[in-house]
């Protein structure tokens, strides 16, 4: 902001702005500095100062990311996740590097190294994450930042999409190991898949959530930041039926424990190459073969983009050729 005060005669501006040089110069007319001054504010609005480079030396990237861990991730609803992922990034290298030293190349370098463990969607949503920190960054807490280094980094590996359907009779197989399971919850945390509930959305699923007179389940806050209302099919609601209630949730389990008994069931079956996201793919596809509309499925799955819907739908390959040679 700019500061005006008369002094021996003549008028002095001086302009600030956080992480920015600061700039002054004298008049003799009181107009006159008054028109720099706005001139000079302008530019200052548009980030066209000098930057003050002192902040960006002695801030390294890993101090960015201690901050974040501290003060973002525990809003966030996917903070235990998402605090892992930071704290193994926070380990690398890279996080030595003072901000003003960071450029776009380190990252793509990060990118290959991190590519050779780690999935493209995987590492994509890791560099959301960091982009988001810079956000945070420049507009939170004032760290004078020209660019966001992570938004000029490209993906030009090919993302493998997964179409993964259920075969013959491997959901029975899946169904008969889970009943030897130690966690009670983990076969109707299965079963109860077939709503195309994510895996959160179920586990943080309480009984006041539930209509049963109407047939209807609440999510009050899904992954997008919405929430939606499901009708609910005779088999989820005999799922629900055989739940005790001697807790506020349907199923109280954690999320790593339906992970590990998830890799364990998948072992037992014989199953290879199934994730548990795959399950609601199957859902969706299904309620496509049932014949309902994209908006329908949408108002279920809560998918805000029918492109995305679209992606979780593949058809039953042996369905479709029935139909081509009944022609």
């Amino acid at each position: 902001m700019a500061s005006i005060r008369k002094r021996n005669g003549r008028w002095q501006v001086q302009v600030r702005r956080t992480g920015q040089r600061p700039i002054s110069k004298t008049f003799q007319h009181k107009s006159d500095a008054l028109q720099w001054a706005r001139e000079q504010e302008v530019q200052a609005d548009r980030g066209a100062l000098t930057i003050d480079g002192t902040l960006l030396r002695k801030t390294t990237l890993g101090q960015l990311v201690d901050r974040y861990i501290d003060e973002v991730t525990p809003l966030k609803r996917s903070a235990i996740a998402e605090s892992y992922v930071l704290m193994v990034f926070r380990q690398h290298r890279i996080c030595k590097l003072a901000l003003r030293e960071l450029s776009s190349a380190h990252f793509a370098e990060y990118r290959d190294e991190r590519l050779q463990s780690i999935s493209p969607s995987g590492l994509k949503r890791e560099f959301t994450v960091l982009k988001h920190i810079f956000t945070v960054a420049t507009r939170d807490w004032a760290i004078p930042l020209t660019q966001n280094p992570v938004t000029q980094v490209r993906f030009n590996v090919a993302e493998i999409r997964r179409d993964r359907r259920l075969r013959n009779d491997e959901f029975q197989k899946l169904q008969d190991c889970a009943r030897k399971s130690r966690n009670p919850n983990l076969l109707p945390v299965v079963l109860f898949v077939e709503t195309a509930m994510r895996r959160g959305e179920i586990l943080n699923l309480g009984w006041t959530d539930i209509e049963f007179e109407r047939s209807l389940l609440k999510i009050r806050e899904a992954k997008n930041g919405y929430s939606r209302t499901i009708p609910l099919t005779a088999k989820a609601l005999e799922i629900l039926a055989n739940q005790p209630r001697h807790c506020s949730r349907v199923f109280p389990t954690t999320g790593n424990a339906i992970r590990l008994g998830w890799e364990k069931l998948v072992r037992r079956a014989g199953i290879g190459n199934l994730h548990f996201h795959d399950l609601r793919h199957e859902a969706i596809s299904r309620f496509f073969e049932m014949g309902l509309t994209v908006p329908e499925v949408a108002s279920i799955s809560g998918h805000r983009d029918p492109r995305m819907l679209l992606r979780y739908a593949h058809a039953d390959r042996q369905r479709v050729l029935g139909k081509l040679c009944s022609h």
